[in-house]
């Protein structure tokens, strides 16, 4: 459904996206894992032909997002991070109005109009002025609008940025029986990690390089086991056993030591009776997308100084006038 080649795009001096190259199937859910500023926005913006490359290639659903970008823009919904909704006009309003650009017949259009709204429980609120709606509710309605005209791939550009726990999963709860629904193949850009185990398979972005690539399971596999963390009265003691017994290195902290190892589960029982250390505690986790993005990258997820709204911005020298 989509295929990128060697894409680029620099901002004067910065290389926001350095040539990055994936496939999405139908009907998949392709995430992009990474901070602010690695290239994510860019590369959607790309996809979505409202930014042009500076070099390689890229087809959406059989069209190139250069040559072809009626079609491209007639095979795609999106939901932006910022808000686009018209706040002024009620939910019916909006989808009308997003009909009206799209050219949808009408009966088609109140049809597929009262099918979202129901979906993302939104029908009892369609003549209410957006202004009053939550946080939620706006995001609710502005997938609905993006999946108006039956799109064959969405893009989800930090889809739930801002909003609480709870608000989050519903809207996952939604975008999950959507792709179910409408076969539908969504692109997601993100760097909550825990909204990034959605997806069917990860690309793990920064500095606008493409650092890893493949399924939630497999990146955390990769990673290099399960993690254990003991505390001990001698931890220096411990660090010197468990290298010569287990062959392990392990990583001392204030008051415990963690070490990496294949099947945690099946390891501690056997390392609990044997070590010659007393054990105070003892833990066992798996690896979490943190862990793989620490992995890849060596540093946690970070917040730009400078983020890719604003590279735009400048390169097109409509920074602030001082």
């Amino acid at each position: 459904m989509v295929q990128v080649e060697a894409l680029a795009r620099s901002f004067g001096k910065i290389e926001a996206v350095k040539g990055v190259t994936f496939a999405i199937d139908q009907g998949e859910i392709f995430g992009f894992l990474g901070p602010n500023g690695a290239g994510k926005t860019t590369t959607i913006n790309m996809l979505c032909t409202l930014l042009k490359p500076s070099a390689g290639r890229a087809t959406l659903n059989g069209f190139d997002v250069q040559r072809d970008r009626s079609d491209v823009r007639r095979s795609i919904g999106l939901v932006f991070q910022q808000p686009t909704l018209d706040e002024y006009l009620t939910a019916e309003q909006n989808l009308r109005f997003h009909a009206y650009a799209y050219a949808i017949p009408r009966e088609l259009r109140d049809r597929r109009a009262r099918e979202l709204l129901e979906m993302v429980d939104l029908w009892d609120r369609r003549k209410t002025p957006v202004r009053n709606y939550s946080g939620g509710m706006k995001r609710r309605l502005e997938i609905a609008r993006g999946l108006l005209h039956h799109p064959r791939v969405l893009f989800l550009d930090e889809p739930t940025l801002g909003l609480d726990p709870q608000t989050r999963r519903s809207i996952w709860t939604y975008l999950l029986d959507l792709r179910r629904r409408e076969q539908l193949t969504i692109f997601l850009t993100t760097h909550y990690m825990d909204e990034a185990e959605n997806a069917d398979r990860i690309a793990v972005i920064d500095h606008g390089e493409i650092q890893a690539l493949d399924t939630p399971a497999g990146l955390k596999a990769a990673v290099g086991g399960d993690l254990v963390t003991v505390g001990t009265a001698d931890l220096d003691a411990a660090v010197i056993e468990i290298a010569e017994r287990f062959d392990l290195e392990a990583t001392r902290h204030d008051e415990s030591l963690t070490f990496q190892v294949r099947n945690g589960e099946s390891f501690l029982p056997e390392f609990v009776r044997s070590f010659s250390q007393p054990i105070t505690s003892i833990g066992l986790r798996r690896p979490t997308l943190d862990d793989v993005f620490l992995d890849v990258t060596g540093h946690e997820i970070r917040d730009e100084e400078v983020g890719e709204y604003d590279q735009m911005i400048r390169s097109m020298g409509r920074g602030p006038r001082h």
